[in-house]
């Protein structure tokens, strides 16, 4: 009988099935929601949720948040935003961005007890 691995504490964790998510996916995977197309050197903004997806929720305890979220334009840190154990609500960021090229925006979140989570990527078109 083999044991189906729900996550990595020092490899990346990101799903391998979208249309398949397991409820530790559903809570942890970053969600980038972002137009695709902007103008060039114009803000644009993008909003990072953490989880909630089918309402599966990340706690926020003192034992158990995320702890920080990143976004990445390509291989590019674009920001990092830290949240405290008890004090977020639902894990929402919203930051303005601006391009010079087109890009492919990506998101990375840090969840104290279970690594590192990595959503889906975003293409974003600059005209």
């Amino acid at each position: 009988m083999s044991v189906e691995k729900l996550f990595s504490l020092t490899e990346l964790n990101k799903p391998a099935d979208w249309t398949n998510l397991t409820g530790m996916a559903k809570k942890h995977v970053p969600i980038i929601e972002a137009p695709s197309k902007v103008k060039a050197n114009e803000p644009f903004v993008v909003k990072i949720k953490i989880g909630g997806i089918d309402g599966v929720e990340h706690p926020n305890t003192l034992s158990h948040w995320i702890n920080w979220v990143t976004l990445y334009a390509g291989e590019r840190l674009i920001s990092r935003v830290e949240f405290g154990s008890e004090l977020s609500d639902k894990y929402v960021v919203t930051l303005n961005v601006t391009l010079n090229q087109t890009a492919t925006l990506r998101a990375q979140e840090f969840c104290n007890l279970h690594g590192v989570w990595e959503g889906k990527t975003k293409k974003v078109t600059v005209e």
